[in-house]
């Protein structure tokens, strides 16, 4: 009974704690969506002006900073960097957009981590369950795109 009882304990608990995987929403404008444990990253395209967006959001305000980073670690690493990021959310929220989004959906769907940087301050987040949701991402984007 004890047993039974500590399992529906522990089934309840997991279930109450937030879900950090990635997932995509697709829809007339494709997202991908990431609830993490340091940030929150959304990764949007949209076919009516032909342009991605990708928005790291915190709990914290992003400090001020000429260029915003993004270092992708794993087996296909590497840095991206621009000076186009536009604060909102009172600072929390940093946001860029381009008309091209390879390597930042490569970065997502290749590597371990990626890590968001601006002036000293940095925030790492897991990319683990992230390339199936890429793969589902860039699927909704190209068939906007048709």
């Amino acid at each position: 009974m004890l047993i039974r009882f500590s399992r529906a304990i522990a089934v309840i608990l997991l279930s109450a704690t937030p879900a950090l995987a990635w997932e995509t929403r697709p829809g007339r404008v494709c997202e991908l969506i990431h609830d993490g444990e340091n940030a929150f990253v959304r990764v949007t395209y949209d076919p009516a002006i032909a342009e991605y967006a990708i928005e790291v959001r915190t709990v914290e305000p992003w400090p001020g900073g000429p260029i915003f980073a993004m270092r992708f670690d794993g087996p296909r690493g590497l840095t991206i960097t621009t000076d186009r990021h536009i604060a909102s959310d009172e600072g929390r929220s940093l946001t860029v957009t381009d008309s091209g989004f390879g390597n930042v959906l490569n970065g997502l769907e290749f590597n371990h981590t990626a890590t968001a940087l601006l002036g000293d301050r940095s925030v790492p987040v897991s990319l683990d369950g992230a390339a199936p949701a890429v793969q589902d991402f860039r699927a909704c984007a190209a068939g906007l795109n048709a």
